[in-house]
């Protein structure tokens, strides 16, 4: 008995040994296994991106320069212009004048075609506004104040003439000009050679005592819608800044009743600042002279309009003569801005222009031609618009005669015309004046108009030559006459060259209309006290 235990107790103890040898060997296997496994791990957490390309920067590589380039050119040419004008209470004397005599601006501050002087550097959002830093300067009475404006402009000859726009300029009491060259505290004052508020242009000239970099102007009329511009100026007082745009239309019209402002539209950023600065074309030519801007909140939109360096060359060239002021000829007519085929199907021509007003005593009124008249030439050269009509006459000296072709009821004649002073003709043109009277009883149109007829004592009011004609009470919204331009005020005249005289002769031809005619109204507008007289009208529905 005892030797079978002591064999198992022997049994026991080898086998004891036998297992630590195992668990010993598997806990060995088992942390060699573990290091293996946990080195792998360790290693791919090091290097996670074993697989990535490295990436290498290239070789420089030399893009379009051209815009760089041209910037390079025209900078030099390009100053910033300061001035200072003392202003006498303004806010309470443009509230003191009546309405139409505002000034330059109109008195509409809501209007979306600002000058850069009236929105940018005298109203909201200026550039320095009035009072400058410090309000009223000392020494100045205590209704004056002093207004800062900036703008732009380019050096055209090296002696020092500058072209800027007549409104960076206007009735400033000291002009400063900047180069680019020279340091920020060297400035030079500037002497104004000329102005043109036709144009908007101003030549204006400073002493240097060195030749300056002169730019180069360009022809405008070889520009084309789509064409890369540069626009270069000093928006926010901001030298040497350059934007780039294209030309995004020609012969804009933007402000109403002005006929040598056909602007070159472009998208080409202008702000406040850039007034009077260039536009160049990829040549590095100036093709046109930043003007104004089209914007609803006082900032760039999109849309920014330069004067033709055609038209610059013309009025430089006129503005640096001893009389140093641009002369232009008329004869005293006036016409609508758009032809309407309605007034040359009533008026049967196919070619003119045709007259809607005759200025009293005027060079035309005196050579014979009437309302209604077509001009079709002007000493034996056509002229098919009213834009040609306008270059003839405008191009010759007052004083001299110019042989006036015209049809007149189908006729075909002509007549000899003294050119007269354009600017002295136009002087006392007016503005708007507010409708009002005696109320009548009103009759309503099948033009979709309501008219009554002109007493003795509201043409009195008026200042109109006689009692003759009606005036526009009312418009239905889309009607006829709303789609054809007329407005509440609007006197009409005749209605298809019929006289009418009261509501009796305006319903006896209303009623002889039928839908698909043209109608053409012989219109006075509203506010005007010169007789103005302008065509509406259209094919009745």
């Amino acid at each position: 008995m005892d030797l079978q235990v002591s064999g198992f107790r022997q049994k026991f103890r080898a086998n004891r040994f036998a297992s630590t040898l195992v668990v010993l060997a598997t806990l060995t296997l088992g942390i060699l296994i573990g290091t293996v496994v946990s080195g792998g791990v360790k290693g791919k957490e090091k290097n996670p991106s074993a697989d990535a390309t490295p990436l290498q920067v290239p070789s420089p590589v030399q893009l379009s320069s051209q815009f760089s380039q041209i910037a390079r050119q025209m900078e030099p040419s390009v100053v910033n212009i300061s001035t200072e004008s003392t202003i006498k209470n303004p806010h309470r004397g443009r509230r003191g004048m009546p309405p139409g005599e505002e000034g330059p601006g109109g008195g509409d501050e809501d209007s979306p075609f600002q000058d850069f002087f009236n929105h940018f550097f005298g109203g909201q959002g200026g550039q320095g506004g009035r009072g400058g830093q410090g309000g009223p300067d000392q020494g100045m009475g205590p209704e004056d104040l002093r207004e800062r404006s900036l703008g732009s402009g380019v050096i055209v000859d090296p002696k020092g003439y500058i072209v800027t726009n007549s409104h960076v300029v206007e009735k400033a009491d000291r002009i400063r000009v900047k180069l680019m060259d020279d340091p920020a505290t060297v400035t030079y004052d500037a002497t104004v050679i000329g102005v043109d508020k036709e144009t908007d242009l101003a030549v204006i000239k400073i002493e240097a005592k060195k030749p300056l970099p002169a730019a180069k102007l360009g022809n405008s009329d070889s520009m084309s819608v789509g064409d890369w511009v540069l626009a270069v100026g000093s928006p926010f007082g901001l030298d040497e800044t350059v934007t780039a745009g294209i030309v995004s239309a020609k012969g804009r019209s933007i402000v109403p009743n002005r006929q040598f402002e056909s602007f070159i539209q472009t998208d080409a950023a202008i702000n406040p600042g850039n007034s009077g600065g260039p536009l160049v074309n990829m040549a590095g030519e100036v093709i046109g002279i930043n003007t104004a801007i089209y914007t609803s909140g006082g900032g760039y939109q999109g849309v920014g309009f330069a004067m033709p360096s055609n038209t610059v060359v013309y009025v430089y060239n006129e503005l640096i003569k001893p009389e140093h002021k641009v002369s232009r000829g008329s004869i005293g007519v006036e016409f609508n801005a758009v032809p309407n085929p309605a007034v040359a199907r009533v008026y049967g021509v196919t070619s003119g222009v045709t007259i809607a007003h005759v200025t009293s005593n005027g060079p035309a009124d005196k050579a014979g031609l009437k309302t209604g008249d077509t001009i079709v030439s002007v000493n034996g050269k056509q002229v098919k618009t009213g834009d040609e009509l306008v270059a003839e006459i405008s191009s010759i000296k007052p004083g001299s005669t110019a042989k006036i072709g015209y049809i007149r009821s189908g006729k075909t004649t002509a007549t000899e015309v003294t050119i007269a002073d354009r600017s002295k003709l136009f002087a006392a043109r007016l503005g708007d004046q507010e409708e009002g009277g005696e109320q009548a009883q009103p009759q309503e149109s099948k033009f979709g108009i309501t008219v009554r007829s002109i007493t003795p004592d509201m043409a009195n009011r008026y200042q109109l030559p006689n009692a003759k004609g009606v005036i526009v009470q009312d418009l239905k919204p889309d009607g006829f006459g709303d789609t054809v331009g007329l407005s509440r005020g609007d006197i009409i005249l005749e209605v298809n060259k019929q006289p009418v005289n009261g509501e009796d002769d305006f319903q006896k031809v209303e009623s002889q209309m039928k839908s698909g005619q043209d109608v053409v109204f012989l219109v006075r507008p509203r506010g005007t006290r010169d007789n103005t007289t302008v065509f509406m009208g259209g094919t009745l529905q």
